[in-house]
């Protein structure tokens, strides 16, 4: 079995995709057609394979033309892999739309030598009960809300026997309970990618996962006038 576990995570600030995309490829399996032409579709196991594109990343400075070298040398050839970061900031739970807080200091006030303090993300969740390979349900507790999860909320979890980092999102509600720090029951979209016991931690700042680079896809080391260039990189989940 592969394993994707401690692997660099994408510098999505230092990019600066003026677009990001994500997206759930091939969820479904074409089952025929009806005698009135209609399709019947039928549910994949697997839940399909998460897709995502930074586009038009602005390359400008010698440190990023430096950094998408080495990303090309790193996943050209799609068996080498990275955490590729999903940006829900501007919408998702956070209050005031910041997924962590920095600044923290010590207990006794004093921060690092270099002036900077600890972080921490501002809305994170909890398993309160284990879930199996390939489960659709699951129920956490999560700390932090600015408002109900509601519609569809995109977070992560970390794997740790194998699959490292996965993202899910849920696309129905189906039990809350009423406390400071809500129990709710999410149906996912994509099913777990690995059996998770309780007690494993939810992470709703900046969720990620583990991909490569979509097939079909390189990432060339380019030079233009004015040393200015907008690249798309296209990731795809790894398996």
């Amino acid at each position: 079995m592969a394993k994707f576990l401690n692997l660099p995570t994408l510098e999505a600030d230092f990019l600066a995709p003026l677009r990001t995309s994500v997206d759930v490829m091939g969820s479904s399996v074409d089952g025929g057609r009806s005698g009135t032409g209609e399709t019947i579709e039928i549910q994949m196991s697997g839940g399909g394979a998460l897709s995502s594109t930074y586009e038009e990343c602005k390359i400008t400075e010698p440190e990023q033309f430096e950094y998408i070298n080495w990303l090309g040398a790193r996943l050209t050839g799609g068996f080498r892999f990275i955490n590729v970061p999903i940006i829900t900031d501007w919408w998702g739970p956070f209050a005031g739309k910041r997924p962590t807080i920095g600044g923290i200091p010590h207990s006794d006030g004093a921060y690092f030598s270099d002036g900077s303090g600890y972080s921490q993300a501002t809305v994170y969740g909890e398993l309160v009960q284990s879930a199996g390979l390939n489960a659709g349900i699951i129920k956490m507790r999560v700390y932090g809300l600015s408002r109900p999860l509601r519609w569809s909320d995109w977070f992560s979890i970390y794997h740790e026997t194998a699959k490292g980092w996965r993202a899910y999102r849920y696309w129905d509600v189906l039990d809350v309970t009423s406390e400071t720090n809500p129990v709710y029951t999410l149906a996912l979209s994509i099913p777990l990618r690995e059996a998770t016991p309780s007690g494993t931690r939810v992470e709703f700042a900046r969720p990620r996962f583990a991909a490569k680079f979509r097939a079909g896809f390189t990432l060339p080391s380019v030079s233009e006038a004015f040393y200015s260039i907008q690249q798309n990189i296209q990731f795809s989940e790894a398996f």
